[in-house]
C-alpha cells in the first residue's frame, strides 16, 4: 500500500510504500481510508512531540478517520495508540473503536471536524458537570479546536461565551460561530490581563488550548476580578500552544475555588471518548457547526504537511 511515512522526526512524511497491515485481534478489521485529518495532535506526533509518543520510527502518522469496510461499511474510527495511523491506503482498526456512518456522511467534513471536536465536547461533558447557562471562556479561541469549543459551547447551552486569541482576523470572525465577547491576546501583558479579567472574571469553566504564559497570565487575572470567589472555576487544560508548564502562585488556589483539571488520553478512557462519538459525528452531520475541510490527496503529504491554511480550515488527507 502507500502511505504517509515519518523516517525522521526532523522532517515531513513522505508518501511511500509500505506493508500493507492485517488484521490479528478478534475485534479487527481492515478499512480502505477514504479520509483522515492532519491535526495539531497529528503533528506534534509526527515529530516526537506529543505526550504519548514512544519515538519509534518509522512511523505512519495520523490519529482517526472515515474508512469503508469490505462489507461497505462508512466508519469513522480512532486508530491504535502506536507507530501504524492513519494516512495510508488502507488501516486495521478495532472495532470498539469505530462508529458506523450514513452512506451520505460529508466523509471530508467528519474526518476534519471530529478530532478538534471531540477535545471540547468530552470536556464539557464528561470532565466537568457542565450545565446551561454557565459561561466559558475558551482561551485559545482562533484555533480549529478553539472555534470549535465556541461552538460546541454554544450548543451545549452555553448562556455566555468568551472567546481568547491571538489572531486578529480569526477573532472577528466568531462572533458569527457564537462568541459573545472577544479578548486578543496581543499587547502588553499587564493590559491583556486586564482584558481577560473584565470579559471572563466571572465564568463557570475555561477550556484552555495555551496554557504556558498565556495561562499564566489568564489565572491571576480571572481569580482577582471575580464576585464570588467561592463560586467554582472549572479549569480545563486541553492543549499546550503557548508552553506545556506554568508558574502558578500557591495564592491563586487559595483566594478562590479554582479547579485545575485535564482532558485528554489517560483522564478520559477509551471507552468514554468512543461513547461520545456518535453524538458528536450527528451533530457534525447534521451541519450543526461550521466545519471548513481542505482535500488533499495523500500524495502531496509531503509538500503539504508545513502548508498553511486560511482561518477555520483543515488540510484533509484523502486517498
Amino acid at each position: 500500500m502507500h502511505a504517509a511515512v515519518v523516517r525522521s522526526f526532523d522532517a515531513p512524511p513522505r508518501y511511500e510504500t509500505f506493508q500493507t497491515p492485517e488484521p490479528s485481534g478478534e475485534q479487527e478489521i481492515a478499512v480502505d481510508v477514504l479520509a483522515a485529518g492532519l491535526h495539531p495532535r497529528v503533528r506534534s506526533g509526527a515529530s516526537g512531540r506529543h505526550y504519548t509518543s514512544t519515538e519509534a520510527l518509522p512511523l505512519i502518522p495520523g490519529v482517526d478517520g472515515v474508512g469503508r469496510s469490505a462489507a461497505g461499511q462508512l466508519m469513522y474510527f480512532i486508530a491504535f495508540d502506536g507507530a501504524l495511523g492513519t494516512m495510508a491506503e488502507r488501516a486495521v482498526i478495532d472495532r470498539r473503536r469505530a462508529l458506523a456512518l450514513p452512506d451520505d456522511a460529508d466523509v471530508p467534513a467528519i474526518a476534519a471536524a471530529m478530532n478538534p471536536g471531540m477535545s471540547s465536547w468530552v470536556a464539557l461533558r464528561k470532565r466537568i458537570r457542565f450545565e446551561a447557562g454557565q459561561k466559558v471562556l475558551v482561551l485559545g479561541a482562533t484555533g480549529n479546536a478553539g472555534q470549535m469549543a465556541v461552538q460546541i459551547a454554544k450548543f451545549l447551552g452555553a448562556g455566555h461565551v468568551v472567546a481568547a486569541g491571538r489572531n486578529a482576523e480569526r477573532l472577528t470572525g466568531l462572533a458569527s460561530l457564537g462568541a459573545d465577547e472577544t479578548v486578543s491576546l496581543t499587547g502588553e501583558p499587564e493590559e491583556v490581563a486586564e482584558a481577560l479579567g473584565a470579559a471572563a472574571s466571572d465564568v463557570d469553566v475555561v477550556i484552555d488550548y495555551l496554557w504556558g504564559s498565556a495561562t499564566e497570565q489568564a489565572i491571576p487575572a480571572l481569580v482577582r476580578g471575580r464576585a464570588d470567589r467561592s463560586k467554582p472555576l472549572y479549569w480545563v487544560e486541553i492543549g499546550s500552544m503557548a508552553g506545556t508548564t506554568i508558574t502558578l502562585p500557591s495564592a491563586a488556589l487559595r483566594a478562590a475555588n479554582l479547579q485545575l483539571l485535564g482532558s485528554g488520553q489517560g483522564s478520559v478512557t477509551t471507552a468514554e471518548i468512543v461513547a461520545e462519538l456518535p453524538g458528536l459525528a450527528d451533530q457534525i452531520t447534521a451541519g450543526a457547526f461550521v466545519v471548513d475541510p481542505l482535500p488533499t490527496p495523500l500524495s502531496e503529504v509531503e509538500s503539504a504537511w508545513n502548508t498553511p491554511t486560511a482561518p477555520g480550515q483543515r488540510i484533509v488527507f484523502t486517498t
